[in-house]
């Protein structure tokens, strides 16, 4: 027996729109609960150095569950929208689609089209809500199940769960963490509303906070950061595209940092100790210790371990940022 019959909850006609690999928890965990009648996803991609094209982790999920797939270039586009309408979904869930549905898409399920973000809306809208709750040291995150309206992340809220941040937290940990609590919680958001037990509730505008897309110079260490700030960024950055700096010509990514006790007049970005450990000056007179590192072309290793290989003399001033 499903679990849907178990609990006496309605088997839904749930059309499924997502691309990366974190929808995927969402989209097994809801098709265990419900009928997931298709799967909308972007068109496939060149990658590698062959650009050979590769298909989304969603798409590779449902072809392996024997599920139909859509790939339009645009969902707005009049085809699109007509074989979304031909697949008859009572609602439709969206995990990190990647395109703002048109009105003629939102209105097409009975019960609309409800949005999974990885954020405690309305703070962190947008495309990085990871990112920006460890940049911004938010204490807290979680999740948000909302109907969707023609806005960016500006539908009523349904229901929202929410997770304490570690101190060690990456954007990576963070997703997954989050991708779990989304599972469990878009499929009660799903059961509620079909049973009518939920009533969206008006986001407050007042409140709101914007991320953008994440790009590979966000990674960029600038030592004039304070320690708690670049600690920050080294964590958010994690898996991609993973905190950088450079010493010369010599490239690094660095992997794990913490606060280091001394106090210095040096230049941000200078080498204080380079031996047992090491050292780097940084914003406010701070210091920053480095753990764990990674030359380029090499893998990532302790530092003092590095620093057997790769010697940095002290007062070496390290990164970008140092203009």
């Amino acid at each position: 027996m499903n679990d849907s019959a178990a609990t006496g909850s309605e088997r839904l006609r749930v059309l499924f729109m997502g691309t990366p690999a974190l929808a995927v928890p969402t989209l097994a965990t809801v098709a265990d609960h419900h009928d997931v009648v298709a799967v909308v996803t972007q068109p496939d991609r060149p990658a590698g150095r062959g650009r050979r094209l590769v298909a989304s982790p969603v798409k590779e999920w449902a072809e392996k569950a024997g599920t139909t797939v859509l790939q339009p270039r645009r969902v707005r586009d009049a085809e699109a929208i007509e074989a979304i309408e031909a697949t008859c979904p009572e609602v439709a869930v969206v995990v990190a689609f990647g395109q703002i549905l048109p009105a003629a898409v939102l209105h097409i399920p009975r019960l609309g089209c409800v949005n999974l973000h990885a954020s405690l809306l309305p703070r962190h809208r947008g495309a990085s809500p990871l990112q920006a709750a460890i940049l911004a040291g938010d204490a807290d995150s979680g999740v948000t199940t909302m109907l969707m309206d023609e806005g960016l992340d500006t539908g009523p809220i349904l229901q929202q769960r929410s997770v304490r941040l570690d101190a060690a937290e990456t954007a990576g940990t963070l997703g997954v963490r989050l991708g779990e609590l989304g599972a469990e919680l878009m499929v009660e958001t799903l059961d509620a509303l079909a049973a009518g037990k939920l009533e969206p509730v008006a986001q407050e505008p007042t409140a709101a906070t914007m991320t953008r897309l994440i790009n590979k110079r966000d990674g960029e260490i600038d030592w004039r950061e304070t320690a708690l700030a670049i600690d920050r960024r080294v964590r958010a950055m994690q898996p991609w595209p993973v905190a950088h700096t450079r010493s010369g010509v010599d490239r690094f990514k660095v992997w794990k940092v913490e606060a280091a006790k001394q106090r210095t007049a040096a230049l941000p970005g200078t080498v204080i100790e380079a031996g047992s450990e090491l050292i780097v000056a940084c914003g406010e007179s701070q210091t920053l210790r480095i753990l764990e590192m990674q030359r380029a072309g090499g893998r990532r290793m302790a530092v003092v371990e590095l620093l057997r290989g790769f010697p940095l003399a002290t007062g070496t001033v390290m990164g970008i940022g140092n203009s």
